[in-house]
Parts: structure tokens; sequence; C-alpha cells
């Protein structure tokens, strides 16, 4: 079904969804402007795909307030169809410029007639957030095959004004300040992806300013194929943002055949700043690294990413676990300040990991940032058999498939989200998936007051193969 541009009314479909009693904080991932971070939670293995929006609050994130938004509710552009993978990713912004936050959904898959597969849409928030419409971009040119496939919102030129970023199959496409129309889509002044890269994804970060005085640079990130169309690996580049023309500096950080790897980069990937030195870092994840995986760290300077980083295995010293085939280390990665002491900490799942004989139960490795880099004194691991960690230990789980590190509470730590897409719900529920939230504190992640759910806990029935939290906002 095509889908069109709208700004409807917007009935939500969720229970409790506060209103705000303040001004917009400002922050990215507020959408209700009441100074609390929210989590998004995408599900585009779902009939058609869904996001859940849990808001944050002093007390973390409940059951009870929460919005469910799809192409089927009222206000959304689209129809939910079985192939549109909305969900499949989820980022936010203030895109209008009303001080609150917006939620930006990726659906690639989005079959739009007379048109390539793709849509990102943009529902607005608000003092009652997702209830006044939202609009849906789709496919520029007939060349912008999975258009969607990845988004951003962040300062591309410098000037102080968050733009929407948007990539493709292999193609990368930016639009100006303001709202966003369909007509308003520019490509980049040369076209700089080398041939066979498949893009899963962008990510932003200052990377080498401290101020973005220079804009924000792009991590575009995928699969490199020979000229045979095979895979040869993985793909990884940075374009420069800024004034001038964009996409005249780009430059390849990894694509390396010799590997093998096809990493789940739209998971495997994380930026933040580790050793508090004001650039932001960057974490890649390989998920055929080692004998079971690994990820590598990039630290941002004056001269932005090294083409080179260090690697860290489950055999790293300090490292928790074992380097094991198939545990699929590095598969999810997420940066954030857990401690509070203005240095982001590293999670790392390993959803593959064996726990207590049992196969594939899954594991989530912390390690901490420090002045010195990312250090493995002190780090922490969880999984399902872990003391305060609500569920068991079952073969399947695949806990740690998905992380998101933020500050949910406002207390100054950031509170991690993990995903385990295999988790079962009872009746009938196979890999239906389910979601857990563990607090940040002084020491690290704390096991106190975990908050688990799954899909029934919003109103959605039972459904084998779901996923439920298979993507976690950026």
């Amino acid at each position: 079904m095509a889908t069109a541009v709208a700004a409807l009314a917007l009935a939500v479909t969720g229970l409790g969804a506060p209103a705000a009693v303040a001004a917009p904080s400002g922050l990215a991932d507020d959408f209700n402007g009441d100074g609390y971070r929210d989590l998004a939670i995408g599900t585009p293995k779902a009939s058609g795909g869904t996001v859940t929006v849990l808001f944050g609050s002093a007390a973390g994130v409940s059951h009870t307030r929460f919005v469910n938004v799809t192409q089927n509710t009222p206000g959304v552009p689209g129809t939910s169809e079985g192939v549109d993978k909305f969900g499949e990713n989820v980022t936010s912004g203030d895109v209008n410029g009303d001080g609150y936050a917006d939620l930006i959904v990726g659906a690639p898959g989005e079959e739009v007639t007379g048109k390539p597969r793709g849509s990102v849409t943009i529902v607005w928030g608000g003092a009652r957030p997702f209830t006044s419409g939202g609009i849906a971009l789709t496919a520029p040119t007939a060349e912008a095959a999975g258009f969607g496939e990845g988004a951003a919102f962040a300062d591309l030129d410098g000037d102080g004004t968050g733009n929407l970023t948007v990539v493709g199959t292999d193609t990368f496409w930016w639009y100006a300040d303001g709202t966003p129309t369909q007509d308003g889509a520019f490509g980049p002044e040369m076209d700089f992806l080398p041939d066979g890269v498949q893009l899963d994804g962008i990510v932003a970060g200052h990377f080498s300013s401290k101020d973005g005085s220079n804009g924000f640079e792009y991590v575009l990130h995928g699969r490199q194929s020979d000229p045979e169309g095979f895979p040869a690996g993985s793909h990884l580049g940075v374009l420069r943002g800024g004034p001038g023309d964009i996409g005249s500096s780009y430059s390849v950080l990894s694509e390396d055949g010799t590997t093998g790897s096809l990493a789940w980069w739209s998971s495997a990937i994380a930026t933040g700043d580790i050793n508090g030195d004001g650039y932001e870092d960057l974490a890649t994840g390989d998920s055929a690294g080692g004998d079971g995986g690994s990820f590598t760290v990039r630290y941002g300077s004056a001269s932005g990413l090294p083409l080179k980083g260090k690697t860290y295995t489950q055999d790293s010293p300090g490292v928790p676990g074992t380097d094991e085939e198939y545990d699929d280390f590095g598969s999810a990665l997420a940066l954030g300040d857990v401690t509070g002491d203005g240095r982001a900490d590293l999670a790392v799942g390993a959803p593959y990991e064996d726990v207590n004989g049992k196969r594939n139960v899954g594991n989530v490795v912390l390690l901490k940032g420090s002045s010195a880099g990312l250090t493995t004194t002190g780090a922490q691991s969880f999984h399902q058999a872990t003391a305060g960690v609500p569920g068991a230990a079952e073969a399947g789980d695949h806990f740690g498939s998905s992380l998101r590190l933020r500050d949910i509470n406002a207390n100054g730590k950031a509170d991690l989200a993990i995903g385990a897409f295999g988790e079962d719900v009872l009746p009938d529920g196979y890999d239906d998936g389910a979601a857990w939230v563990l607090r940040g504190a002084s020491s690290g992640l704390t096991t106190t007051s975990v908050t688990s759910f799954n899909a029934t806990d919003f109103g959605y029935p039972v459904v084998a193969g779901r996923k439920f939290a298979d993507v976690f906002a950026r």
C-alpha cells in the first residue's frame, strides 16, 4: 500500500500516557517534556512492526505508563503490513523545533506504489505525546531502495540545528533545517560509497570536535560484497559533516574481507565518550572475531577516528567469560555513563553464551570507562541466573540480543535496557521476546529494583516469533 505524508489527529493505543506539567526539557528522547528520558522499543518482526514507548520517571519505567505506536494507529501514516519492518530502527530528536522529542521510525520494507520499498515515519511528541499526528517520508528517487534502513537526527552542517539523515541499501539522504518534506531530500554532492556496499544503518557523533562546531560525523555501517556479489565482510566508514560539499569527505575504517564477518551492525555499534576527553569514541562488534566474537574501540581525537582500534574478546585479561565458538560476543553494544563519573561505560551482549550447561541462554558484560580508556577492572556480568534478575536461564533465550544505556530516572547514572528475542512467553509464545531494565549506580549496574516486561504487558497477545524488544532506540 502506498504511504502518504499526513498530519492527522493521533489516538493513543496505550494506557497511562502522561501529560507533561513543565516546559519541555529539550532532551533528545523525552517525548512528553517532563525531564525524564523515555525508552522506545522496536519490534519489527511483529505484524508490520510495532514501537512501544515507556515513559521515564524518578522510579524508572513501569508497565502502566506507555504508548503503542503502529502504522494502524490513527494519525500514523500508512497501514501495517507483514513486510513493512516498522521499527527496524528507531531514533528520536526535536524534528519540528517545538522543544519536545519526536519519534523517528524506519520501515525499510514498506511497500510504496511506484517507488522502491522503504519509509521513515516521524510521530510528533508533545505535552500529550503522539496525539498530534505525524508524517511519513518515502524514497526520494528510484535508486533509493531500502529507504529507512537507518536514520539519525543530528546537526549535519554545524549551524546548531538538527537535520534528519536517512540511508537506504546503498544511498545517503539528508534534509534541511525544519520539518522535512517529501520533496526536500538532498543527496550527497558526490557518490562516496564504494561499490558492493549494503548499508544496515547510520549513527552520528562528535569524533573530531568537542563542541560540534564542524557539525557531526556519521558512521555508515553495513556489509561489503565482492565483484561477483558474494559477501566479503563488513563495511564501516565515516562521513564528515560541516559546511561544504556533503560526501566529499568519506573515510573507510573497515572493509575487511579476511574474516568473512557479517556482524549484526544494527545493534553492534555504539558511540560515547569513554575516556572523558570531550571527543566521542566508537565501539563496533564483530560476531566472527576471535572464536566467539569480539569488539573494537576507536578513540576520537582532533584528527578523528583512527583506522585501527583496540580489540577485545572474552579471553582478553579481565573480561568475564571464555572466548568460545558461537557466543556472538559483541553482537550488541551500548555506551552510557552507568557510574556517573563523566565517562561512558560499555555494555556488551553475548546472546549465544551458554549458561549452567544450557545452550544460548545469553549474557551481558559491563566494562567501565576511565581517563585511560576502557578498563576491565571491576567488570560485571549478568544473565538470567544472576541473583536479582527476573526469569530463569533457559536454552535459547538469547539474553543480551539488544542493549541500550540511558539515564531513565534522571539520577545522573545510565540504566541498561536488555532484550532477549528468544524468551518464551507461555502459552505458545516461542521466541515471543522480553526485556529488562537494570539501574545504574556509582559502583556499576545493580539488580536492585530490576524491571522486566514482555509484549503481553502492553496489551499484545502472545505470538510465536514476535521477538519483542529486538530493537532499542538509539
